[in-house]
């Protein structure tokens, strides 16, 4: 694939843009569509960005036939449109979460499978240059065993969803534990509910199936205004490493040494620096593989893997359980 990708979007909404902006910047892209369910707002955005307009999904797949189609829609309508776009025989890059329900999880990767399409998940964070340095740290042996890993996520959030915070937020701490630390093996859970905006805050006791443990804290009642409103603490026998904000800051410090190793986005470093362009690189990436004909670098079994992740969960907590997770997807 030597010629522009012909890649459309779905969705106009605040995360839209994003997906937006990286297309149309893109010299090896033909961002060739949008489609919205408001017409003026899709006209107003496709011509922001010089684009063609679309209110009608199957209208847009006919007409425009592009390469791949990016999802970003509300975290609760992703199901009907991923299965359109599916079922129409076009790749895909959804938006987290994958979806709310197991039965829908399952069905969007066999019928994805089933027609052997190139089918990624937006786990953006992983491509934060400190997120980055971990996984080399632990990659290289220099932080020996895994002890225990920590997690604390959250700030202002609402949603009808009685467990939006743990689906559609948390599955980015799922996501990163496993990715640094490995598979969860069990889960032990405590949520509460008294801000009356379902079970927005919640504790996670983790065993990871390496022996590691770790602890993971999220919420939609705090602020992320507040320093550190993310955090990553991962501890092994030879060293730590922690991560402030996910983009701010990193630091290994080996077992008695009292001189740590520091990362900070430097003065002209805005790349770095900026979440957003945690995307930018996911897209590289995501690029490159769509045009090699290799699997996604983040395929979308892992949206049902942080799914299943939230439903041992809820499990745990309704039971007053532990909860063993054995599926490793």
């Amino acid at each position: 694939m030597n010629e522009k990708l012909k890649i459309a979007l779905v969705g106009t909404g605040g995360w839209a843009r994003e997906h937006a902006r990286i297309l149309s910047l893109r010299h090896d892209v033909d961002f060739c569509a949008i489609v919205g369910r408001n017409p003026e707002r899709t006209a107003e955005r496709s011509a922001e960005y010089n684009t063609a307009p679309y209110t009608d999904l199957a209208l847009m797949l006919s007409e425009q036939k592009p390469d791949l189609v990016c999802i970003c829609l509300p975290n609760q309508h992703h199901f009907e449109t991923t299965m359109q776009v599916i079922e129409a025989g076009f790749p895909l890059l959804v938006e987290k979460p994958l979806v709310f329900e197991m039965e829908q999880a399952n069905a969007l990767l066999e019928a994805a499978r089933a027609k052997n399409l190139f089918f990624a998940i937006n786990f953006n964070h992983r491509y934060a240059k400190p997120l980055q340095l971990a996984k080399e740290k632990i990659e290289k042996g220099e932080m020996g065993d895994l002890v225990f890993a920590t997690w604390r996520f959250g700030g202002e959030g609402y949603s009808d969803h009685r467990h939006a915070n743990l689906i559609e937020t948390q599955c980015h701490a799922f996501d990163q534990l496993e990715w640094l630390c490995g598979p969860i093996a069990s889960i032990m859970a405590e949520m509460t509910e008294q801000t009356g905006k379902g079970l927005s805050t919640l504790a996670l006791s983790l065993r990871f199936q390496n022996g590691a443990v770790g602890s993971l804290v999220g919420t939609y009642d705090s602020s992320y205004a507040y320093r550190d409103t993310q955090r990553i603490e991962v501890n092994g026998t030879k060293g730590r490493v922690l991560i402030e904000d996910t983009v701010r800051r990193f630091e290994f410090q080996k077992a008695g040494d009292e001189t740590a190793q520091v990362w900070e986005a430097g003065y002209f470093n805005d790349l770095d620096r900026e979440f957003h362009r945690t995307f930018d690189r996911h897209m590289d990436e995501i690029l490159a593989a769509f045009r090699a004909g290799q699997e996604p670098p983040i395929h979308a079994q892992w949206g049902k893997r942080a799914l299943r992740l939230a439903f041992a969960a809820i499990e745990s907590f309704e039971t007053g359980q532990r909860v063993m997770v054995t599926d490793s997807e």
